[in-house]
């Protein structure tokens, strides 16, 4: 499938009015017949990979082991989770909506086969989406990818899709709204990043039959394209009436958590050319804008700055009116909206990475890292850009090894959001910078 194809033809439904289907309604339009279906072991539920498949077959196994997604719902059960629900009155946490639409697989009962289990967390089809009409054909060698695609699997291939549905939960949409009332009560802060969360525990490998199934593969892409969706998830949360507000006060959980939690006796503030705000203002959360534009950095360089240059004004605008935002962040959307797609299609390579990092420093030295949020997306960044490096092959592997160990550095400052020190990450980042070849 070709990504550029899927994004324009969005891009004409919305365009013409027409409802462009949410990831969290095509993972529900069809029956969800339960892990247990893709667990035998002539299925995915083999203990080793099978010789000579194009597909491991032992998929569940790893999920099984190795994948947060599976322990989900067991989470709900911790007193920790417990204790979260009680103070927002939910009652108990494996049985309350707001908590089980992201920690397991939390379809309508209607929509659930004889053999689903809400208990079995984040499972195979809260992902693939409903099997019930691809479920038996898909085993079969001479039906395609868009076959099953047709049949209502989800086209997780597709990183601007994949996006969609994985932030839909590690950040939060209209309908799965993770709130600063949450957070209050003690859920953690989210933070996602597409390319590092897609291969934290991965239970497939990309291979030439792979690539020739679903399309082609980019890491640093799929970093870009994450970055892009997430920035316009955010502008969609702020923009909609219900999620962006609690009464007299926009919802915080789009605000940046440092601009309020830090110490009272703390003299730490200074400018920030993004925001443009002096001290005392409380600010959105704006890393994935941040990031974004150093994506765009190899695209088009003029695209960046304009991503900048509304950024700023968005932040100014909060600072006005509810309607002075509203037109800054629908201006930003459109912007957004219309970069997405040239992302996705973008080939970036060994010198994409360059001008990423040369980017990403011009801002580390400007100031732009004062926030936490943002440091911490800009060392994901780095190293799906170490792993584009060394997937390149034209690296030694000494030189490969001093970039991951520059790059242990990255993540070692900013290891702790609480004692985060800008100078310090961005000494590391120009270490990491000059290590780059």
């Amino acid at each position: 499938m070709n990504t550029t194809t899927t994004l324009l033809a969005g891009l004409l439904l919305c365009a013409n009015g027409v409802h462009a289907q949410t990831a969290v309604e095509a993972i529900a339009a069809h029956k969800h017949m339960g892990v247990a279906t893709c667990s035998s072991s002539v299925c995915h539920g083999a203990s080793q990979p099978f010789r000579d498949s194009d597909i491991a077959q032992n998929e569940f196994a790893i999920w099984q082991e190795f994948d947060p997604h599976a322990k989900a719902f067991q989470v709900l059960e911790q007193p920790r989770s417990q204790a979260i629900a009680r103070k927002l009155g939910l009652g108990d946490a494996t049985k309350a909506k707001v908590c089980l639409d992201c920690h397991a697989d939390n379809v309508a009962p209607t929509n659930r086969g004889e053999r689903f289990q809400i208990s079995d967390g984040v499972g195979c089809e809260a992902c693939h989406g409903g099997a019930e009409l691809w479920l038996n054909s898909h085993a079969d060698r001479t039906v395609s990818y868009a076959d099953d695609l047709a049949k209502g699997m989800y086209p997780t291939a597709d990183p601007v899709k994949r996006a969609q549905l994985c932030l839909s939960c590690h950040m939060g949409e209209k309908e799965r709204m993770i709130t600063h009332r949450i957070m209050g009560a003690g859920h953690p802060r989210l933070s996602f990043q597409l390319d590092t969360f897609t291969w934290l525990n991965p239970h497939y490998k990309i291979t030439a039959n792979w690539i020739k199934r679903k399309g082609d593969w980019n890491g640093v892409r799929d970093w870009a394209v994450g970055q892009g969706v997430a920035a316009e998830n955010l502008l969609d949360l702020l923009l909609d009436p219900k999620t962006g507000w609690q009464g007299i006060f926009p919802e915080l959980v789009l605000f940046n958590c440092q601009a309020c939690h830090k110490l009272m006796k703390d003299n730490s503030w200074g400018p920030r050319q993004g925001t443009g705000l002096g001290p005392g203002m409380v600010r959105l959360n704006d890393a994935n804008l941040v990031t974004f534009r150093y994506a765009l950095a190899p695209v088009d360089k003029s695209a960046a700055q304009r991503v900048f240059e509304q950024t700023r004004a968005l932040h100014q605008a909060t600072t006005q009116s509810r309607d002075a935002t509203f037109a800054a962040a629908r201006a930003l959307r459109t912007t957004l909206e219309s970069l997405l797609p040239r992302v996705a299609a973008y080939g970036y390579d060994a010198t994409s990475l360059n001008a990423i990092l040369a980017s990403m420093l011009a801002d580390a030295e400007q100031g732009e890292f004062r926030d936490y949020a943002a440091a911490e997306q800009a060392a994901m960044a780095s190293e799906s850009i170490v792993i584009a490096f060394e997937n390149d092959g034209k690296l030694d592997p000494a030189h490969v090894a001093a970039l991951k160990s520059r790059l242990n550095g990255v993540y070692e400052a900013v290891k702790d959001e609480d004692t985060y020190s800008m100078p310090r990450f961005v000494a590391a980042l120009k270490e990491l910078r000059a290590a780059a070849p």
